[in-house]
C-alpha cells in the first residue's frame, strides 16, 4: 500500500469512530422525542387543559390579593353566580387552580384523564369531564340551597366559593373503573366509595359532596366505553414477570 493510500486511511477512521456514537445518540434522541409527541397526541385534551391551568396559576400568582379574592368571588360556581351567569363560571370554573397545587394537578391529570383520554379518545373523554363538572356542580350546590333554605347554614352561603377542576377529574376517575376487568373493577370502585364517602360524612361540605357525585356520574357513563379494550393487571404482571425454568436457562448463554 502507497503512503498516500495509508495516509488516507488513518485519517478516515477516526471520523468514523467518532461518528457511529454521535448517531447512536441523535438516533435515541429522535425516537425518544416520537414517543413523547405521540403520548401527548393521544390526549391533547388533558395537555392542552393543563398548558391553560399552568398559565393561568402562574398568572394569578402575580395578581396582589385584593384583586385575587374578587376574581375568585365573580368566577366561583356558587349559588349566586350560577343564578346570574351560569355558563361564565361553569367554563372558568375549570381552569383556575392555585401555583400551589399544581404539581399535584399534573400528577393527578397523569393517573386520571390521560388513561382514561387515551382509553376512550377525546370526544367521549370531553363527554365524561364536562358531564361530571357541570352535574356534580349543580348537584353540590343544591345542597347548599337546601341547607340556606332549611337554616341549616347562613344565607352567605350562596357566596362560598367553588372554583377547581376537582368534580371532572373525579368523573373521569369513575368511568376509569371500566377499564380494570373484575374483580379489580370491584375493587377499585369500593375503595374509591370508601374514601369519598368517609370524607362527605366526617367533614359535610358542599364539595366532598360534589366529589362523591361526579365519582357516580362517571360510573354512570358506562355506555362510552363500550367497545373499549379493558385491561387485566394478571396478565400485565405475568408479560413482564422474568422468565423462570427451562426457558430462562434455554435463553442463557454458554460461559
Amino acid at each position: 500500500m502507497s503512503d498516500g493510500s495509508q495516509l488516507m486511511a488513518h485519517q478516515m477512521q477516526p471520523e468514523t469512530d467518532e461518528s457511529t456514537p454521535r448517531h447512536d445518540s441523535d438516533g435515541r434522541v429522535r425516537r425518544g422525542a416520537r414517543r413523547v409527541r405521540g403520548w401527548v397526541c393521544a390526549a391533547p385534551g388533558t395537555y392542552v387543559w393543563l398548558l391553560v391551568l399552568t398559565v393561568s396559576a402562574l398568572q394569578f400568582q402575580q395578581v396582589p390579593p385584593r384583586i385575587r379574592h374578587v376574581i375568585l368571588h365573580v368566577d366561583s360556581t356558587n349559588l349566586f353566580q350560577l343564578a346570574h351567569h351560569p355558563l361564565h363560571v361553569l367554563v372558568l370554573s375549570a381552569v383556575w387552580t392555585q401555583a400551589s397545587t399544581l404539581l399535584t394537578y399534573v400528577v393527578l391529570f397523569h393517573l386520571f384523564h390521560v388513561p382514561v383520554e387515551r382509553w376512550l379518545g377525546s370526544a367521549r373523554w370531553l363527554a365524561v369531564v364536562v358531564t361530571a363538572h357541570v352535574g356534580a356542580t349543580f348537584i353540590s350546590e343544591g345542597t347548599v340551597w337546601l341547607a340556606i333554605r332549611y337554616g341549616v347554614d347562613p344565607a352567605r352561603m350562596q357566596y362560598t366559593l367553588d372554583i377547581g377542576v376537582s368534580y371532572g377529574l373525579a368523573g373521569a376517575a369513575g368511568v376509569l373503573a371500566y377499564r380494570l376487568v373484575p374483580p379489580w373493577r370491584e375493587a377499585y370502585v369500593i375503595v374509591a366509595l370508601c374514601y369519598l364517602g368517609t370524607r362527605v360524612v366526617v367533614l359535610h361540605t358542599f364539595t366532598d359532596i360534589g366529589h362523591l357525585s361526579a365519582y357516580l356520574i362517571g360510573l354512570c357513563c358506562h355506555p362510552l366505553t363500550r367497545g373499549r379494550p379493558r385491561w387485566d393487571p394478571r396478565a400485565a404482571l405475568k408479560e413482564v414477570r422474568p422468565r423462570t425454568g427451562k426457558g430462562a436457562e434455554a435463553g442463557k448463554r454458554p460461559r
